[in-house]
């Protein structure tokens, strides 16, 4: 079976079996940027609590995050762990919203793709990763977002080994399928759904939707 043959058919098992996931939580496309530089290293329910610190305190917005001093920010984040480190990246973060797009997600979704990839990248502390999911999931654009349940399940499925770099994964979904963000939204929230209750370090493969395949 080819490979896009194979990964069309694990994702719809994988939507049957889950539903729709409603993912990436975030009242704002700047909420749900600042909340994918929280999740690093750290679950969701962590990023929720630091979210409403931020909230509660008025600066969730880009001018509040650009013009709060460092170490405030990193105690009203803390319960998203490495506070320090993460309240660095989101004032670089901000900084490059403010200076490049005067503050505004409408004005990033604004510009191409590629360039706005490459400017997220250009920002120390955010990788591939982190810059994808801002992408996809703040400024709805057709990326395809890697990270480590997806090369899991992949891997696992001999579909592509899990070294395999970043890039490559990428390539495979670009390839296979048709690129689209509503698609490609659902699909990395359900290789998240899937990881987290079956595909785990130590997988439980009883009663897993890809049993079999």
């Amino acid at each position: 079976m080819k490979k896009s043959n194979k990964l069309q058919r694990i994702y719809n098992r994988l939507y049957k079996h889950f539903g729709p996931q409603h993912w990436w939580p975030g009242e704002t496309p700047f909420e749900v940027a600042v909340g994918a530089i929280l999740t690093q290293y750290t679950k969701w329910g962590n990023v929720e609590k630091a979210i409403l610190n931020l909230k509660r305190e008025g600066v969730l917005t880009a001018g509040g995050l650009n013009n709060i001093a460092v170490n405030e920010l990193a105690s009203l984040i803390r319960p998203s762990g490495y506070f320090n480190i993460k309240a660095k990246r989101l004032k670089n973060f901000t900084e490059l919203l403010v200076t490049e797009y005067r503050g505004s997600m409408k004005k990033m979704l604004k510009e191409d793709l590629v360039i706005i990839r490459g400017k997220l990248l250009s920002v120390n502390g955010i990788g591939p990763e982190t810059a994808d999911s801002i992408i996809l999931y703040a400024l709805e654009k057709p990326v395809f977002v890697i990270d480590a349940y997806t090369k899991r399940v992949l891997s696992r499925h001999n579909i592509m080994e899990y070294d395999s770099s970043y890039d490559g994964y990428q390539r495979l979904f670009y390839e296979g399928l048709e690129r689209d963000r509503h698609l490609f939204n659902e699909y990395h929230a359900l290789f998240v759904r899937l990881a987290k209750e079956h595909c785990k370090t130590r997988p439980i493969c009883i009663g897993c939707p890809l049993d079999g395949m």
